[in-house]
This record gives structure tokens, sequence and C-alpha cells, in this order.
């Protein structure tokens, strides 16, 4: 029981640091803040279903893909550590990582893009899924399915009041959380390619 709470845990930590939901209110109250409330709560709860489907997706059919296309744990972990360390890198500098931040907003739904891809379900998201859901149990899927769409209900009530959050705590808050969350996230890209490193030269 202590090891499942320990991996819920783990999976919590690394998603939250990958999507940063306080960060991404500020970029969905940028994107929808001169639209009224109802236009507001649509788009967030679109956004958000999408999310959570794409990341259902790739924890399901992780092992499936795998075999498809002939690709090792390994080579998906160091893959992944890749993707996530300079997104984490950027933050931690203050930086918008190119992999949340679109370089020109399409004229298509804002629900589904920038919001849902690449904002939330980025890149680094989806390497993040498929490396903890990929080694894992049914169990271990059945959690990290979990706590995503707990992350998700989380990011939609931030992005329903986005303007009180971003007023109460601010400019200077975002900023220490955005570093803080880009602290953790290079930790968690490093992590990924010794483990993905340790284990080809243990084959």
């Amino acid at each position: 029981m202590d090891d499942l709470y320990t991996q819920a845990l783990t999976v919590f930590l690394g998603f939250f640091a990958i999507m940063n939901p306080i960060a991404n209110t500020a970029a969905f109250a940028g994107l929808v803040g001169d639209k009224d409330k109802s236009e507001q709560l649509k788009i967030a709860r679109k956004s958000l279903i999408i999310t959570f489907v794409v990341i259902l997706a790739f924890s399901l059919l992780g092992k499936t893909i795998f075999h498809l296309f002939g690709i090792t744990l390994p080579a998906l972990r160091i893959a992944g550590g890749i993707l996530v360390f300079p997104v984490g890198y950027h933050m931690l500098n203050g930086e918008a990582s190119r992999l949340h931040s679109p370089a020109q907003l399409s004229d298509s739904d804002i629900a589904v893009s920038p919001l849902a891809m690449p904002l939330l379900a980025g890149p680094g998201t989806i390497a993040t899924a498929m490396n903890y859901s990929a080694s894992a149990s049914l169990m271990g899927i059945v959690v990290t399915v979990s706590v995503f769409f707990i992350l998700c209900l989380i990011t939609f009530f931030c992005f329903i009041f986005s303007t009180k959050i971003i007023a109460v705590i601010g400019h200077s808050g975002l900023s220490i959380v955005t570093r803080l969350m880009g602290l953790i996230l290079t930790v968690i890209g490093t992590q990924m390619v010794i483990v993905g490193i340790t284990d080809v030269m243990s084959i």
C-alpha cells in the first residue's frame, strides 16, 4: 500500500510539474480573458477533456505502440528525459519553453490549439505518461490515469478562477512557482535519462 501511495505521489508531482497549472492559468487568462464567463467555461472544459483523452490513449496504448514500432523502454526514457529537461531548464530560467508556447496562435478553436495541445498535452506530458505506464502493471496504469484525471480537475478550477488566482499570487508568485516546477522537471528529465542509459548498459 505504501508503494502505491509513493507511486501516486511521484506521478502527481511529475505531471504537475510538466503541466504547471499555475503558469498555464496565466496563459489561459491571456487567451480568453476578453470572453464572457460561459465561453471561458466551455473552452476550459473542452480543452481539458481533449487533454485527458490524449493522455489516456497514450497511457493505455503505450505498450502496443512499443511493440508496433519496436520501441524499447530505455529508448523512451532517454527520449522522454531529453524532451522534459529543456522544458524544465527554460522554466527554471524564467522563460517560456517553445513546447509550451506556440509561435503563433491558430485561428482554429483555442480549446484544441494552443490550450489542449501543446500547452497541456505536449510532447513532454505524453512522454511522461508513457514512461509511467509502459513499465507499470494494470494497477500502475490505473494510478497514472487516475492521478492525471485529478490534475485535470485541479487545472479546470484554476482556469475558471484564473483572474482571482493571478490577482492573489501576482507576477512574482507566478515566477516563483514556474521556477520551482522547472527545477523539479530538470531533475525528472535527468533521472529518466540516467535510468534509460543504465538499462541499456545492463542489457
